[in-house]
């Protein structure tokens, strides 16, 4: 127990003198039964006192080594693997500094429900702008047993320039997606008009938590039994429960008391109250999007999910595999019943260790430890730095009563603890990294210094825009939250979610009066952080063209593609990317020269498509001239592109959408989209 009364802030100094003098009597009475405990001190295995069990940090936001995260961010949150003692959270025992060696001071407040402390900026207090940011949480933080952390807890992240006016979105997260009636096939639900969601989601097993997943890091406090609720019509009786918020894994569970009734509907709303680390208040599907309004779906159950063991599928990386980049993640793809989940709320660093390098076990430091949004059903420790290479490592995921479980009432658990060894080395593949986009990570378009132009009504972005271009009609058919009209019409309107940044001036908003320079320089700083990864994305080294120029019908790992003849296409066929149960895994596409989804001609859309945990954000196409994503309208494209030459999305006329799970960015040219959906992944 560290009882330094130095390490103190002066509010918490009486609490700080209470726990100074417990420490000594509980020192002089119990030292013998302290001692007797020392050699199991940390048993999570059921062969000691597991109360004496450090806490540990599970998961943060932001996310360690992100970059580009908005000024206005006013939270910063820490998970922990136990509960812990409120008051020993606060200002002296988490800390913010930007840079290091500039304390910035917040309010801390612990929420039970969850496990997390926050730190909460002032309303007039903005993160400094490209600087690199130190959180840290001391060894003054204590459980409820008053075991303190057993190490010093600190991450980075560095800030970009834009602050972040981006809302949220939420979608119920179900393994079973069939709807009673055939869905509309135009803009996904977050996108269409006023309208609650008319179409239930069927086949919910009754026995099941209700899981919601947001598309931005939240505001834990606002995730509460007020803001999302599980109702039914009478004569049902709407079901008792509790709401935890899951940071890292942006994931809010209903845990019902009960199991709920098979056959019945209910109701899932999420209300406005929920709100980003930003304070940006959620947009549902109660007003045209991106208006703030609450989010409504309905469910029916179906019968209950059976009781049986959950199962690990496979692991990433494999038993006694070698050659395991030091940086890579620990994944775990587990097997439930259908219609389950796992339950994030069990995976934690508590029950999901890695220990290394042998003979050695010393606990490895996770930066999180996650559940994948995706399926729900793959499972990812993230070490905070780098494993010795040629080291020996043992991940071990508990299981029984105190492991990790799906999310059935009650929970199906692993039978027993699964470990697993593996041998961290140099391996190029394995070892490639997502490449930093700074700044520009935020945009959905970024239109270099020609802008961008909008054709058709369903064309929305969820994030930002932006160019350097000085005219007064670069910008065409867009329109933001802060509303700015960029030479809008009747048949060319495009939706951002978020702001346009540019240096010149809009038709009609805030703006229109002349350009802003901040807004200009901001968006200088983009395309120079888009300058930066498109010749880091071209420095990888070369790697394979296995499908001599058309990827199409192919099911590509991770790794580094080359066009061997300059060019790729995706013609004839979708691809598709397996991350094999890694969802941090990284793919790279290298052209000299173009890029063509679909085809041929402007008919046949294709789509890339994600398997096994892949992730739109590790997807890159490093294009050395111009993009035409899907002439014929339709079909999803996945990852950034970025090109110093313009990117085509669909042919003037196309009513059916394309999406873009991604970002395009354009150092040089401008974009041009026909009825374009862009949404921008998270960190």
């Amino acid at each position: 127990m560290n009882t330094q009364i130095t390490n103190c802030h002066t509010s918490d100094r009486m609490y700080c003198w209470m726990k100074l003098l417990f420490s000594v009597v509980f020192t002089v009475l119990c030292l013998g039964t302290t001692m007797a405990h020392a050699e199991n001190y940390g048993d999570d295995n059921g062969t000691g006192d597991s109360a004496l069990l450090a806490p540990s940090v599970t998961a943060v936001a932001p996310l360690a080594n992100t970059t580009g995260v908005p000024i206005n961010t006013k939270i910063i949150t820490a998970a922990f693997s136990k509960a812990m003692a409120g008051a020993s959270l606060n200002r002296g025992s988490f800390r913010l500094a930007c840079p290091l060696g500039t304390p910035i001071h917040g309010a801390v407040t612990y929420l039970a429900a969850g496990n997390v402390a926050t730190l909460t900026l002032p309303a007039a207090t903005s993160l400094p702008p490209s600087t690199v940011c130190t959180a840290t949480i001391t060894e003054e933080a204590e459980d409820t047993a008053d075991v303190s952390l057993a190490n010093r807890y600190s991450w980075t992240f560095t800030t970009g320039v834009t602050p972040d006016t981006i809302r949220p979105i939420a979608t119920l997260a179900v393994p079973v997606v069939t709807a009673a009636a055939a869905a509309p096939a135009a803009a996904p639900a977050t996108f269409a008009a006023a309208t609650s969601i008319a179409v239930p989601i069927v086949g919910v097993p009754a026995n099941t938590a209700i899981t919601a997943v947001f598309t931005k890091d939240m505001a834990p406090a606002t995730i509460n039994a007020a803001s999302f609720t599980v109702t039914c019509a009478a004569p049902c009786v709407s079901p008792a429960g509790v709401v935890t918020y899951v940071v890292g894994s942006r994931t809010a569970v209903f845990t019902p008391t009960l199991p709920l009734t098979p056959g019945t509907t209910y109701t899932v709303t999420i209300t406005t109250a929920a709100t980003d680390l930003a304070g940006n208040s959620l947009t549902g599907n109660q007003a045209p999007w991106p208006a703030i309004s609450n989010y409504v779906q309905t469910f029916i159950t179906t019968g209950l999910a059976p009781a049986v063991n959950a199962l690990v599928f496979s692991t990433h990386p494999t038993t006694a595999a070698v050659g395991v980049c030091p940086g890579a993640s620990i994944n775990a793809t587990f097997s439930v019943p259908s219609g389950l989940r796992m339950n994030p709320l069990t995976l934690n660093t508590a029950t999901f260790t890695v220990t290394g390098p042998a003979p050695a076990l010393t606990p490895v430091t996770a930066a999180s430890v996650v559940l994948d949004i995706a399926t729900g059903h793959i499972a990812t420790f993230t070490p905070l730095s780098p494993l010795t290479d040629g080291g020996i490592y043992t991940a071990t995921i508990k299981g029984g009563a105190t492991g990790v479980m799906d999310l059935a009432i009650p929970g199906n658990a692993l039978a027993s603890d699964l470990t697993w060894t593996f041998t961290a080395g140099p391996a190029a593949v394995n070892c490639l990294a997502p490449v930093a986009l700074g700044s520009a990570s935020l945009f959905g378009i970024f239109g270099g210094s020609a802008g961008m132009t909008n054709s058709g009504v369903n064309t929305a972005i969820n994030g930002n825009i932006g160019t350097i271009a000085v005219g007064t009609s670069s910008i065409t058919g867009f329109h933001d939250t802060a509303g700015d009209v960029y030479t809008q019409t009747p048949l060319n309107i495009g939706t951002v979610n978020g702001s346009i940044y540019t240096c010149t001036n809009s038709s009609s908003g805030p703006t229109a009066a002349g350009p802003n320079a901040a807004s200009c320089a901001i968006a200088t700083q983009a395309r120079l952080d888009a300058q930066t990864a498109f010749l880091a994305l071209a420095a990888l080294p070369a790697g394979p063209d296995p499908g001599a120029g058309n990827l199409a019908g192919l099911t590509l790992t991770p790794g580094v593609y080359t066009a061997a003849a300059a060019s790729f296409m995706i013609q004839g066929g979708d691809l598709t990317l397996d991350a094999q149960g890694d969802p941090n895994a990284v793919w790279v596409f290298q052209m000299a020269s173009t890029l063509l989804l679909g085809g041929p001609g402007v008919a046949f859309p294709q789509s890339v498509i994600l398997i096994n945990g892949a992730q739109a954000k590790n997807v890159y196409w490093q294009v050395g001239s111009a993009a035409t994503i899907n002439a014929g309208g339709g079909g999803t494209m996945v990852g950034t592109i970025i090109s110093p030459a313009g990117t085509t999305f669909s042919t003037a006329g196309n009513v059916a959408p394309v999406t873009l799970e991604g970002r395009v960015l354009s150092t040089g040219a401008s974009i041009t989209m026909v009825n374009t959906i862009i949404n921008v992944p998270a960190p």
